[in-house]
């Protein structure tokens, strides 16, 4: 693959073009850790619609312990993205190329740990699961808070119930008939359907989509090492910025 397409994905330098293509990538990475977390731990992770509701249920019910690991998913979100935010400010204000690179490194990073060491640490559920669903929320705002600064706030790849409400909203303007004038009419009182809008919409839902059956498949099949391969994919995305960074470092 070109080290210029690659460079793409992550440089300061935006095109909307290089923004799909990120946010794709980044729905897949999401589905896949969402669907391999819930076979591992029994849990979503990917949004904080139900991890929210849950913890209300449970103090309803007095079930503290319960409502304890539902706050510590939901501070474990926000944590992940204000690291984000943190990250990307911190290297924007060194003028480095690679500030929307550097949390997909730590998410990568973050992966490979779980990867390598949940099969050792599953004998110990007690701690395993809230520790597991704990790191995947992290991963999970930190990536979301990602691509939300980056495409300014265009682009969410980590849970689906906005962007299914976005594409109802654009189906229905694309079946709306506005028949014909009667006398003089706005064009601003047409409805339009945004197809390019409606098509990146579908691919981000085709691409989480299709990244939950990986990651359900993979953990099916090869257990806690099948985020390796997700962990990857997220440092070929960010990896050549990084080299620009310390190769201009050096001269």
């Amino acid at each position: 693959m070109p080290i210029q397409y690659l460079r793409g994905f992550t440089v300061p330098e935006r095109t909307d073009e290089a923004n799909r293509r990120l946010g794709r990538s980044l729905a897949f990475v999401a589905g896949a850790a969402n669907a391999g977390g819930f076979l591992a731990v029994g849990q979503y992770t990917s949004h904080m619609s139900g991890i929210v509701s849950s913890l209300a249920d449970n103090l309803a019910l007095g079930s503290f312990g319960m409502a304890g690991a539902g706050l510590a998913s939901l501070v474990s979100f926000i944590l992940g993205a204000a690291t984000s935010a943190i990250l990307i400010n911190w290297g924007r204000r060194r003028e480095l190329r690679s500030h929307y690179a550097l949390p997909l490194v730590l998410e990568a990073a973050l992966l490979i740990c779980f990867g390598l060491l949940g099969s050792n640490l599953e004998a110990h559920r007690i701690l395993f699961v809230p520790a597991t669903v704990a790191l995947l929320c992290y991963v999970m705002g930190l990536q979301n808070a990602m691509i939300t600064k980056i495409s300014k706030a265009e682009i969410r790849t980590t849970h689906m119930t906005g962007l299914v409400t976005d594409i109802g909203i654009e189906l229905g303007r694309l079946v709306y008939w506005n028949g014909p004038r009667n006398g003089p009419m706005r064009d601003s009182a047409f409805v339009r359907c945004d197809r390019q809008r409606l098509a990146l919409l579908a691919s981000l839902l085709a691409s989480f989509l299709v990244g939950g059956l990986a990651g359900a498949l993979g953990f099916k099949h090869l257990g806690f090492v099948s985020t390796v391969p997700l962990a990857t994919v997220l440092v070929a995305l960010a990896v050549v910025p990084l080299i620009d960074d310390v190769l201009g470092q050096q001269r």
